[in-house]
């Protein structure tokens, strides 16, 4: 299922992108493609574009709040070569490059109140399955909230019975792909104090630590 930014297999995703892009003409109002390397060990997994986010530069997690505390962590765990991901026009910075690390979404489109519906997660779960098969064995997966992680065990055809989600907590995936969960590092969840700075630092060192010895 080969990713195309024209696809619009979702009439009501592709609808309000078009009510978006008509509303904010220098939107990229898109599906948005995955930012890194495809040889990558390292992908991380996202919910779905923000409205100012990755819906307006293109790029995943850049832009909204969501984005500042992902890149800050990717730079300090050495996954990025700037912690600033946008540029002093308030665009996505070209100087910044993922390190061994690659971002995607379970979702590509900007969906209504950011919530996809499960028609719209299916839909878009092939484009996930191709990129977890471009992950050597023994690499990382990072799944960024509850529906991140059900759509990489249903593009993996695994059953989220058996692989709980939970913050911090750690599976191995066929392939021996070692698949970690931790909560989204929206806005929301970070004002809550349900995800610290710490804790979603504590899940870098963990994934920092394992592709380390992995000797990927």
């Amino acid at each position: 299922m080969k990713f195309s930014a024209k696809c619009r297999e979702c009439p009501r995703l592709a609808t309000f992108l078009d009510e978006v892009k008509a509303a904010q003409p220098d939107y990229f109002a898109k599906p948005v493609p995955s930012f890194g390397d495809a040889e990558a060990n390292f992908l991380i997994v996202g919910l779905a574009p923000g409205m100012h986010g990755a819906n307006r530069t293109g790029r995943p997690f850049t832009g909204d709040y969501a984005g500042n505390l992902l890149y800050s962590t990717l730079y300090e765990f050495g996954f990025s070569t700037s912690g600033e991901p946008l540029n002093a026009d308030g665009n996505a910075n070209s100087e910044l490059a993922l390190i061994n690390c690659r971002i995607t979404n379970a979702v590509r489109c900007l969906p209504p109140q950011n919530k996809p519906e499960p028609s719209e997660i299916k839909m878009c779960n092939g484009y996930l399955h191709d990129e977890l098969n471009l992950l050597p064995q023994g690499s990382a997966v990072l799944a960024l909230g509850t529906i991140a992680h059900q759509a990489v065990l249903r593009a993996s055809d695994l059953r989220p019975k058996d692989y709980s989600f939970a913050h911090g907590a750690a599976h191995i995936l066929p392939g021996n792909i070692h698949f970690y969960d931790s909560y989204h590092c929206s806005r929301y969840n970070t004002q809550t104090k349900r995800l610290t700075t710490p804790m979603f630092h504590a899940v870098f060192k963990s994934i920092k630590e394992y592709l380390g010895s992995a000797q990927l």
